[in-house]
């Protein structure tokens, strides 16, 4: 049975003020993460992107992948994306570590070359952590209110 985590509140009135294509695009690969690791953090931020970060604790420090929804666009990033293995090259960026792939339609992140990506980006996050943490399955707030 598939669980469907819903959109924090801080993340959804924001979320609303873009168009319906986007909206659709960024909760189907939410979705499609959170079922590949229902039990990651998803710490959600609105800096120069509205952003939902998916980490396998409570710190970004441990996260694996996220989505930065920009005005027309969305991204799917990969924190270390320069650690994991690209034998596809799908991974375009010039960060010291960061890396993204360009979503502009479900095909683009529904493949098996993009869930090889973020599985092992599950698996490097898990191997690289400190300590084990407390929070599991949890949305965390990090959005300032006005």
């Amino acid at each position: 049975m598939k669980i469907v985590r819903p959109i924090h509140d801080d993340f959804q009135v924001l979320l609303d003020f873009k168009n319906q294509e986007l909206i659709k695009l960024f909760t189907g690969l939410r979705q499609y993460i959170l079922d590949l690791y229902p039990d990651c953090n998803e710490l959600i931020y609105h800096t120069h992107a509205l952003t939902s970060v998916f980490s396998i604790s409570d710190k970004l420090s441990d996260a694996f992948c996220m989505i930065p929804i920009y005005t027309n666009h969305l991204n799917l990033g990969f924190n270390k994306g320069t650690l994991l293995k690209d034998p596809n090259h799908v991974l375009t960026g010039t960060g010291n570590l960061i890396r993204h792939v360009d979503i502009k339609k479900q095909s683009d992140y529904k493949n098996p070359t993009i869930k090889a990506l973020i599985q092992e980006a599950i698996d490097f996050a898990i191997q690289d952590m400190d300590k084990p943490t407390k929070s599991i399955g949890k949305t965390i707030s990090k959005i300032k209110k006005a």
